[in-house]
């Protein structure tokens, strides 16, 4: 445990350090506009306390219309939903066995509650798939519009009562003329998920980072991953064309182009839709 404090200090030293030198302005500079092309979506995703939802069947009716510039700011202005945050009931601690660490991908403590859930990360050791829950705190459901398609959140994406199939494409160009060529295959609906949508960086040199509980779907969140270690996190793009079933059986095919502004801020995501396909 000693050791451990030594490290985590060392590397408050260290982030601080490296702060001060600007290898954090890609974090938190403000980003720069995007402006998207046909078929495209423009969003700043950067906020760590927020959802964005897409309504793909009010791009597709605007494009029919041929309203421009209403499909403009439907293709780069979003709403901002936040992440409830204020408690609706008393805080409560989970103690796991000694030594238990779980996977961020699959372990959770099963409660399903909506609520703000603490983990602690390894994050100058084994990494963030090294983790602990410490405790949960009770908070409303997430609100959304009355209707969309899907939901970011920085790297996190939902559906709404959506499945999703990864392709082999790389290309939206590549993709077959039909949806049909898709419809025996598997796909992916949203998962429950307590310590992947982060939610607060404040206690992250000490490991300590609050996530929203939450359904996600995993295989369309898999298009932008995140690391740590390094400090800063370092982010990897998953280009593939995903094709989304929504729950009204309309398919949409989704391609994560970019996931940064000009300036080199995170999360700023260009993506490629086709809708209906």
């Amino acid at each position: 445990m000693k050791n451990f404090y030594k490290v985590a200090v060392a590397g408050m030293g260290v982030v601080a350090l490296t702060a001060c030198n600007g290898l954090f302005d890609d974090i938190y500079d403000k980003p720069q506009e995007i402006a998207p092309a046909k078929g495209q979506i423009v969003m700043d995703a950067t906020s760590w306390t927020n959802w964005y939802y897409v309504d793909l069947n009010r791009l597709h009716q605007l494009t029919v219309e041929g309203d421009e510039e209403a499909l403009f700011k439907a293709q780069t202005e979003f709403e901002a939903y936040p992440i409830p945050m204020e408690a609706t009931g008393e805080r409560v601690d989970k103690p796991t066995t000694e030594g238990e660490s779980t996977g961020a991908s699959s372990t959770t403590t099963q409660s399903e509650k909506p609520g703000q859930y603490m983990y602690w990360f390894d994050v100058f050791g084994a990494g963030v798939k090294s983790n602990t829950f410490t405790h949960f705190t009770p908070t409303a459901e997430q609100t959304a519009p009355e209707e969309w398609s899907f939901a970011i959140h920085r790297n996190n994406v939902r559906t709404n009562g959506g499945a999703v199939l990864e392709t082999t494409y790389t290309s939206m160009d590549q993709l077959p003329e039909s949806s049909e060529a898709f419809r025996n295959m598997t796909f992916k609906e949203d998962e429950w998920t307590e310590n992947e949508v982060w939610d607060s960086q404040e206690q992250m040199l000490l490991g300590y980072v609050p996530s929203q509980g939450i359904a996600l779907n995993r295989v369309l969140s898999s298009w932008l991953s995140m690391e740590i270690p390094p400090m800063p996190p370092s982010f990897s793009m998953n280009n593939h064309v995903f094709v989304l079933r929504l729950k009204d059986g309309s398919y949409a095919a989704l391609q994560l182009e970019n996931y940064l502004a000009p300036n080199g801020t995170k999360c700023y995501l260009t993506i490629n839709y086709r809708y209906p396909y």
